[in-house]
């Protein structure tokens, strides 16, 4: 069982043999010692469990799904077990990602220095480690509420170095209270792969609870590593599927009529404009369509809300 300052660290593997060591060294060699890890692992067929169980730690637990249900179910699976064992606080944490031995406690403090509920550390890219991935973030209105990370792909001078509130940070690294997983409930597995922690961070933002950047606290991000980096064919299926669902959850008939044909427009104008090729434009057509096929799957289901977000089974995701 936890005690009042464990942290329960939630992590999701997926054929992560790659970049695994360098995450579980940063993690376990924390100056605050004081956490359990509990990795999900989805299905991964290279090493990644072989390396896993090379650390014998006691202070990390293994769940192994037999197929791969996504980030946000295999994320769930860790927060269940957290919660289960007594955390009082949770952080969701990217395993392609590197941070010094300080993480940990920085974010522990900064929860309670600003008496907030969710705290995020500046991220910057691993191989471009002068350049900022993440300082915080927003929801852009004029585009259905969609995320926005502050700083991405600016050159770290400093301009982001003010601790502050902010409306939205990465489950790259988000340090939650347990109480914000009894308010709002868990992740919404629909959102199989990406929009998982807008969806969250928007649902806690309408519940009021306070987000807070930590610019001391720093984590170095590989980007996409598993998804086959940035603008993949893989990570622009699941972007489009989840930004259907996002709308056709959070908003009425009305906001839907205009943010889902200009989000159509958005994808044409990419397309004329060339920044995306006609094959990339189709893919993204066919996830706009799987998005409201699922939708329309899975919003009458019984007992699906905010408070209680549907499961990977009611789902039905696919990899």
């Amino acid at each position: 069982m936890a005690n009042r300052s464990t942290i329960g660290v939630v992590s999701v593997t997926y054929n992560a043999s790659p970049i695994i060591d360098g995450f579980l060294t940063s993690l376990l060699t924390q100056t605050y010692s004081d956490f359990v890890l509990y990795i999900t692992d989805n299905a991964s067929s290279d090493r990644t469990l072989e390396q896993i169980a090379q650390y014998n730690d006691p202070r990390v637990r293994v769940f192994r799904n037999r197929q791969n249900l996504g980030w946000a179910e295999g994320a769930n699976r860790g927060i269940r077990a957290a919660l289960a064992d007594g955390c009082l606080s949770i952080v969701l944490m990217n395993n392609d990602t590197e941070f010094d031995a300080s993480l940990l406690a920085q974010l522990a403090c900064g929860l309670d220095q600003y008496q907030c509920d969710m705290i995020v550390p500046k991220i910057l890219f691993f191989d471009k480690q002068e350049m900022i991935w993440s300082a915080g973030g927003t929801f852009r209105r004029w585009r259905g509420y969609s995320p926005a990370h502050y700083g991405v792909f600016e050159i770290d001078r400093g301009q982001f170095d003010l601790p502050r509130r902010v409306e939205h940070g990465p489950a790259c690294c988000l340090l939650v209270r347990r109480k914000v997983f009894d308010q709002i409930g868990l992740l919404d597995a629909r959102f199989f792969l990406g929009l998982d922690d807008a969806d969250f961070c928007y649902r806690a933002m309408r519940a009021g609870v306070a987000l807070f950047y930590l610019p001391p606290a720093k984590m170095l991000h590989k980007a996409s590593s598993s998804t086959g980096g940035i603008g993949s064919d893989l990570s622009s299926r699941y972007t489009t599927r989840g930004q259907v669902i996002y709308i056709l959850k959070h908003f009425g008939i009305f906001r839907r009529a205009v943010y889902l044909p200009a989000y159509q427009m958005l994808l044409l104008v990419r397309l004329v404009t060339r920044k995306i090729n006609l094959s990339r434009f189709l893919l993204q057509e066919r996830a706009f369509f799987e998005g409201l096929r699922l939708w329309k799957r899975t919003s009458t289901t019984t007992g699906i809300s905010d408070r209680n977000p549907i499961s990977c089974r009611t789902a039905q995701v696919s990899e």
